[in-house]
């Protein structure tokens, strides 16, 4: 604004000079530094890392503590009733993250817990680890994976599991021939929502754990019909499978 003083003239007003003189301050160094850091920290590249570290440092406790042990040494005394459900059910989750098999888990709750426990335990233990996985997958992993899917499979899994979720979780999970943790990471990857997935996990994984289940309660009777018919159980989707896999192989060669 301009004021008019006693000679005619027009000087401009010292709020307006304040304004018209001001002009933005640039960011301190430490200020653009930490801002720069924080780019970088937030990247896809940098996730990627970060989800590829936080799998190699859980495989790298899986290897130091050995939890087959269970197997041979037992459950700690101290530990009995629900709390060991819970504790194994907990532990079981975050094994399957660090890439242990999940057949030599469902063993073992078989082996610890008895079949009905063994299986309860078993289920929640994939519900949580898959879902842990998922998470880890979609939250750290997605954004730099998404554009390398360029290969005819992998556009052909994507597309599969963004579409048809359920289905094809569901079918990943009743046939063995795909590993657990692979099914969790592509499924991460793709546009698949958390609830066909985890839905299709805990309805798809009861026949196989619940054989293996069995099998590990029965094992010290390996004669009895109950172990046998779970071995039965465990063998047949493998070999049912490999048969599906082989009258299909053309059929994903042309896509």
């Amino acid at each position: 604004m301009l004021d008019a003083n006693r000679s005619g003239t027009a000087t401009a007003s010292p709020r307006a000079a304040a304004t018209e003189l001001a002009v933005p301050v640039p960011p301190t160094p430490r200020a653009g530094s930490a801002w720069r850091c924080a780019r970088i920290a937030a990247s896809p590249r940098a996730r990627l890392t970060l989800l590829l570290t936080l799998l190699a440092g859980a495989a790298a406790c899986v290897l130091a503590f050995e939890p087959q042990r269970l197997l041979t040494h037992g459950w700690p005394p101290q530990l009995g009733g629900a709390t060991a459900a819970v504790v194994f059910a907990v532990a079981y989750g975050l094994c399957t993250v660090a890439f242990v098999p999940r057949p030599l888990l469902n063993l073992g709750a078989g082996a610890l817990f008895g079949s009905q426990l063994g299986l309860a335990t078993s289920l929640v233990g994939t519900v949580l680890g898959a879902g842990v996985a998922f998470g880890l997958g979609r939250l750290l992993g997605q954004d730099a994976l998404r554009p390398l899917l360029r290969g005819r499979w992998l556009k052909a899994a994507d597309g599969q599991l963004s579409r048809h979720g359920f289905r094809s979780m569901l079918v990943a999970r009743l046939f063995p021939g795909v590993p657990f943790w692979a099914a969790n990471y592509c499924a991460a990857v793709s546009h698949m929502r958390w609830w066909p997935f985890l839905l299709a996990t805990a309805v798809g994984s009861v026949p196989n754990t619940a054989a293996y289940a069995v099998a590990g309660a029965r094992a010290a009777a390996p004669t009895s019909p109950a172990f046998l018919i779970a071995s039965a159980c465990i063998a047949a989707p493998a070999l049912l499978g490999a048969v599906v896999a082989w009258r299909k192989r053309h059929h994903l060669r042309r896509r």
